[in-house]
């Protein structure tokens, strides 16, 4: 495992996303994006957001809650999660999560696994990632300045939102994102580096 450089001497505040990296949810969003007939590589929401027919809106929402229902289902801790927000919470920092999926799915992935965070924003409480706008809600909510304030995430939307909110990112590497790793503030291959270095 890569030693990383982490200062958080400053960190008050440690939001996460959800899928990919709080939880491992199985989600195949290529398998979502064919299902739906959406281009391949295009970000699912923003894709709808184009469509116009009204059978067209409501058939891809069936079909993307019911990929998501099943992935909040199938959810499983990440290795170190669980252990890396236990210990925030005996050092009484505060912790959200922030997500691109709808409420009902979170809802549900948090009550099966008791993940012990109750600020929670889904597509459905602020506008989605990159867009800063639920990062910038939480740092009002906690009166917090955001430049003390972390978000931890797996993907290019991730490390994007916090540069929008000017905040920290943290990228959780996976056999997929290693290409992101120059652009986030810290990189760590595995949570068990977050609670060594709080």
């Amino acid at each position: 495992m890569t030693q990383v450089s982490i200062n958080t001497s400053t960190i008050t505040g440690v939001v996460f996303d959800m899928d990919g990296t709080l939880v491992d949810s199985k989600l195949d969003f290529d398998a979502m994006r064919e299902e739906l007939g959406f281009p391949e590589g295009q970000p699912i929401l923003e894709h709808l957001d184009t469509l116009s027919d009204p059978l067209l809106i409501d058939n891809a929402h069936r079909i993307i809650r019911q990929h998501e229902m099943a992935g909040a289902k199938a959810a499983s801790w990440m290795p170190g999660a669980e252990a890396f927000v236990h210990h925030l919470k005996a050092l009484n920092i505060p912790m959200a999560i922030l997500t691109r999926n709808m409420r009902e799915a979170t809802a549900l992935t948090l009550a099966s696994l008791a993940i012990p965070i109750e600020a929670v924003l889904t597509r459905e409480d602020c506008l989605p990632k990159p867009h800063p706008q639920g990062l910038l809600m939480l740092a009002e909510r906690w009166q917090m300045p955001c430049g003390n304030m972390v978000y931890i995430g797996d993907y290019l939307f991730d490390i994007e939102v916090a540069a929008n909110a000017n905040m920290r990112s943290c990228l959780y590497l996976n056999e997929h994102n290693r290409h992101y790793a120059d652009t986030a503030d810290w990189v760590i291959e595995h949570f068990d580096q977050l609670t060594a270095a709080f």
